[in-house]
């Protein structure tokens, strides 16, 4: 049966959960707008875009939960054009946003990497503590292998099925992949970190221009699979762990990405 959970008990739960404090980020995380106390209807969603509000403001939701957020570092504080409609609109209807961006992405099991591993059948390095075996800035970068021997032409082909978008490969296609690293998002730069690691196949969300001179020249394979694509995982896993231990309704909205 549907309850409610008052708007500061999910954010202490959610702070415990995902333990923000634990990273240097670029933006905060947890309650970044305030609305009212109670909350009998969630919607989560991978960015919180004018679409996403109101989506929300249609299913009549007290908050939204989100993996990008707002209020990032370096950008303009001013509030005009975007960034007024946007949040004219939550204030307006007393909707709460939460969001978590990092720490979404590094929960060891509704984190965004996680949950790739899971959609993509892919089986996480396990050190001898139980724990994914993990590299890079704050432990971001996993490692591990597909769950049968692929060739990286193989590998883009399955995750085109499984996402339902084509990855862009840099790379040999009939080379196999026999330790592979990922992580979700825009996170090309950590490729050097996935190597030295091992790897010699990494995915990621995003690519750029240097992303393609490494992979050419260290002959590793580097797949970039979408921001959006390899990030609509977490936050829904979240959401469904919300709904389950307290009985709120919580609903993904998926907002298409193509990037």
């Amino acid at each position: 049966m549907a309850t409610n959970i008052s708007r500061q008990a999910l954010a202490d739960w959610l702070d415990e959960a995902l333990q923000p404090e634990r990273f240097r980020d670029y933006c905060p995380n947890g309650l970044q707008v305030q609305g009212r106390d109670e909350i009998r209807r969630i919607v989560t969603g991978v960015t919180a875009s004018q679409a996403l509000i109101e989506a929300a403001v249609a299913l009549d939701a007290d908050a939204i939960l989100v993996h990008h957020g707002w209020f990032w570092k370096n950008e303009d504080p001013c509030i005009r054009g975007i960034k007024h409609r946007r949040l004219s609109a939550l204030m307006a209807r007393e909707i709460n946003l939460f969001a978590y961006h990092l720490p979404l992405d590094a929960h060891l099991e509704w984190g965004n990497n996680a949950q790739l591993a899971r959609v993509m059948d892919w089986a996480p390095d396990i050190r001898p503590d139980g724990v994914p075996r993990r590299c890079g800035p704050d432990d971001l970068v996993w490692l591990g292998a597909p769950a049968r021997d692929m060739t990286v032409g193989a590998l883009a082909e399955d995750m085109a099925r499984r996402l339902g978008r084509a990855p862009q490969v840099i790379g040999v296609p009939e080379r196999p992949v026999r330790r592979l690293a990922w992580c979700t998002g825009a996170a090309q730069g950590m490729m050097e970190a996935a190597l030295a690691a091992g790897a010699d196949c990494y995915v990621s969300g995003e690519i750029s221009e240097p992303t393609v001179h490494l992979a050419r020249e260290t002959g590793a394979a580097y797949l970039s699979a979408g921001h959006h694509a390899t990030e609509r995982y977490g936050v829904r896993a979240l959401g469904a762990v919300i709904e389950a231990q307290f009985g709120v309704p919580c609903e993904f909205v998926d907002i298409d990405n193509p990037v």
